[in-house]
């Protein structure tokens, strides 16, 4: 991330200078890059990071094997992750458990035990009352979709009310879902984005991230964040000088500015 560097290196120098902007032509921005060097082996983990943390496990075990990346988790588990994270984007909540379960066994049927031995990290719904709750919910979410009424009042009852009864925010959470049954036509209901597919997005997500905790790796890819800090440097420096910048991320191509 060199032009990073450079950005925020040109911002410290341009704190001392008078409010006018300073310009900078594209040969001598052009020779500042140039002069900023990124280790390949860097730049190679960064690619690494993201590739596993998104779950694209044959392009991470290509990658390794072109560049020589080791990444620092079985890349076998990557296939474990995207199988739990599919099933709660199809809906299939209760196959997502069992599969959540089998990465640690001692939890069975869906149900934390709480106690009992522990095998490498701690059980990850075990230790997560709130992912719990929201697949139980979002199991709770698909019974209603289907329109299997009866069922799902009685899951609701049986599953989640206990737990509303001990946490407020479920309740809270457990009531909204509920209100799903007050409307004949939930698509234009106030609580109708629960059956949106962002919804089974947010809790694929959720889960994502909770194994990859688990597994002592950063729940979100270290790229997009470089990138976001890059474009908040290069806001910055564009209120001191002007350069030439990128626009468009998937070229990394320095655009002169307007004139």
């Amino acid at each position: 991330m060199s032009l990073f560097f450079i950005v925020i290196r040109q911002l410290a120098e341009f704190q001392a200078m008078a409010s006018s902007k300073k310009v900078i032509t594209r040969e001598e921005w052009e020779k500042r890059l140039s002069n900023v060097k990124v280790r390949k082996e860097d730049m190679n983990k960064l690619v690494m990071n993201f590739l596993v943390t998104e779950g694209y496990v044959e392009a991470a075990e290509k990658f390794r094997l072109e560049s020589g990346t080791e990444p620092d988790i079985d890349l076998a588990t990557i296939t474990d992750r995207m199988a739990v994270k599919k099933a709660v984007q199809s809906g299939n909540v209760e196959d997502a458990i069992e599969k959540v379960n089998d990465l640690n066994p001692e939890g069975k049927n869906g149900k934390p035990t709480v106690t009992g031995p522990e095998v490498g990290a701690r059980k990850i719904l075990d230790t997560n009352p709130q992912l719990f709750f929201h697949l139980q919910q979002q199991r709770l979410i698909e019974l209603i979709r289907n329109g299997k009424v009866e069922e799902a009042l009685e899951f609701a009852q049986e599953e989640l009310a206990p737990r509303g009864e001990e946490n407020q925010g479920f309740l809270e959470e457990l009531e909204r879902t509920i209100a799903l049954l007050a409307f004949e036509d939930v698509t234009n209901c106030p609580v109708g984005d629960l059956l949106d597919i962002s919804q089974r997005l947010k809790t694929a997500s959720e889960v994502n991230a909770a194994i990859l905790t688990s597994q002592s790796h950063e729940k979100d890819p270290k790229l997009p964040s470089l990138l976001k800090m890059m474009i908040w440097a290069q806001n910055q420096l564009e209120e001191k000088a002007t350069y030439p910048r990128i626009n468009d991320l998937s070229t990394a191509a320095l655009e002169d500015p307007a004139v």
